[in-house]
């Protein structure tokens, strides 16, 4: 391949990686728009990837082929630190970014591991307690986030805390979200810890077996309690904000999204199948997030 339809297929991989984003992950794609244009490129590859591996299970006609695609990415990015070509749009981009950026493996690695193992559960398994639920959204969402900011050459302790918990709330309040779509595919409390179903009756024991119960108003309190460790670690992450430095405030950014779904979960009483949480951004209008965003956005706050 010559230099200049090599430039113009990579081009095209980061566009492709910027559509699925934007296709995708909405709320996270205009947070990218927030970056400088130098941090761009390897924050839409980034959660591209995060795309293509959150959405591997959900697309697939059969689990098995869901965990091969997940299995798939795990070994591409083994082939792409070892230098070796492979024909897909957003393994190009990535594969051009570490050149770039020389992202951590194991951060790579551990995001895709994490959708395996989540993959690999029964339908029945349940976590056993919320923090369970936070090593998963660390691993998914967090990863994300210090990718991006070693990708924008920003080394800070207290960037890297604050993009923890900002990825832990973020990716427990989705999980909340997606309750209703897991309850479609039969399964019902998938992402409710039992510790917390059994404490508000969703979760009984009948002889030797536990028995999902259907109730409205125990789920409410469920995800209620689940939220507000959310809450808490959008909290811990705000008051680190004076010690992280400006040029990572924009990495920062996704707090914004998890502050909104919050705030729209708190309207419908943690009832996560409220319609209202459809409409819009995140249950509010496209164009009041979107302005929330640039505020926070001008104001350099996440």
């Amino acid at each position: 391949m010559n230099g200049a339809s090599a430039s113009s297929s990579l081009k095209a991989a980061f566009s492709y990686c910027a559509q699925q984003v934007r296709s995708y992950d909405y709320h996270h794609f205009l947070c990218l728009l927030e970056l400088p244009p130098s941090m761009r490129k390897a924050a839409f590859a980034l959660r591209a990837l995060n795309v293509e591996t959150s959405r591997a299970m959900d697309i697939a006609s059969d689990p098995r082929i869901g965990l091969m695609r997940l299995v798939w990415w795990q070994e591409a990015i083994d082939k792409i630190y070892a230098n070796k070509s492979i024909e897909h749009p957003t393994a190009q981009a990535l594969s051009s970014v570490i050149a770039e950026t020389k992202l951590s493996k194991i951060w790579l690695k551990r995001s895709v591991e994490a959708r395996i193992n989540d993959a690999k559960r029964e339908v029945t398994d349940m976590p056993e307690t919320i923090e369970e639920l936070e090593k998963y959204s660390e691993d998914t969402v967090s990863t994300m986030l210090y990718l991006t900011l070693q990708a924008g050459g920003i080394r800070s302790t207290a960037a890297d805390h604050a993009a923890s918990h900002i990825g832990k709330a973020s990716g427990i309040l989705l999980l909340l979200k997606a309750l209703p779509y897991h309850a479609s595919h039969n399964r019902h409390f998938s992402y409710i810890p039992a510790k917390v179903a059994s404490k508000h009756g969703l979760l009984v024991k009948k002889g030797d077996q536990e028995i999902c119960v259907d109730s409205r108003e125990g789920l409410c309190d469920a995800v209620f309690e689940i939220a507000s460790v959310a809450n808490a670690h959008l909290q811990k992450a705000r008051k680190l904000a004076e010690s992280v430095p400006a040029e990572a405030i924009p990495v920062l950014l996704p707090a914004v999204p998890a502050q909104v779904l919050l705030d729209s979960l708190s309207r419908v009483q943690f009832d996560v199948f409220d319609p209202r949480l459809t409409r819009g951004v995140l249950g509010i209008p496209p164009l009041w997030y979107q302005l929330k965003l640039k505020w926070s956005s001008w104001r350099r706050k996440y």
